[in-house]
């Protein structure tokens, strides 16, 4: 379940790249507080604390901003395509008891029957929980599971208080036979296969 992470926020005056750039090399992260028809409240995050608080998916965070707290959930992630630290940050302001719609993870427990492999369509599915109390995954048990069969959403092992987004019809994994190539048929193939092309260029020419 969700754990609050509090930061120490400073408002941002100074927009634009440069400023922005300027911010990340102080140790710091750009970040925007949006939401409940309030105007977005543009914030600088201590860049170590923060890279710390977001490591989950729908982090949230309380931010202390000119002595008044914000409670946010983490919505978007920007990170630096080749170093992967944090660049900049979105995140919606949410309140105790408010339910709140989030991607979750899919966990898998379990073993399907010998010979047969499994197959996660949906790693990820959508939830309504509160955003206080949000699970960090959601479950399907594939024991014993054989060929032919399907998990269906309806499948899902929900925490309490947690209320799932999609059509229970919805396939959420596989149990399949696995497909057998055999390499030395594979092998000859391709090399009949270049045998013909040869043929047909030499025939060309």
């Amino acid at each position: 379940m969700s754990d609050i992470n509090k930061l120490n926020g400073e408002l941002r005056d100074d927009f634009g790249k440069g400023a922005a750039r300027q911010a990340r090399r102080a140790g710091k992260i750009p970040a925007v507080i949006y939401g409940h028809g309030a105007e977005p409240i543009h914030v600088l995050l201590p860049a170590q604390q923060t890279t710390l608080a977001v490591r989950t998916a729908n982090a949230l965070l309380t931010i202390e901003v000119d002595g008044e707290e914000h409670m946010a959930l983490v919505k978007d992630v920007q990170r630096h395509a080749l170093k992967m630290t944090v660049d900049h940050l979105d995140l919606l302001t949410v309140r105790r008891g408010e339910k709140v719609n989030v991607d979750v993870n899919i966990h898998v427990e379990g073993e399907v029957a010998a010979g047969a492999v499994f197959n996660l369509e949906h790693p990820q599915v959508s939830v309504e929980a509160e955003a206080v109390n949000l699970p960090e995954n959601v479950v399907i048990n594939v024991e014993g599971r054989e060929a032919g069969e399907n998990v269906l959403a309806s499948d899902i092992q929900l925490p309490a208080g947690t209320t799932l987004l999609i059509d229970p019809e919805t396939v959420i994994a596989t149990v399949s036979i696995p497909v057998e190539v055999d390499l030395g048929e594979a092998a000859e193939g391709e090399a009949t296969e270049a045998a013909e092309e040869a043929k047909e260029e030499e025939s060309a020419e």
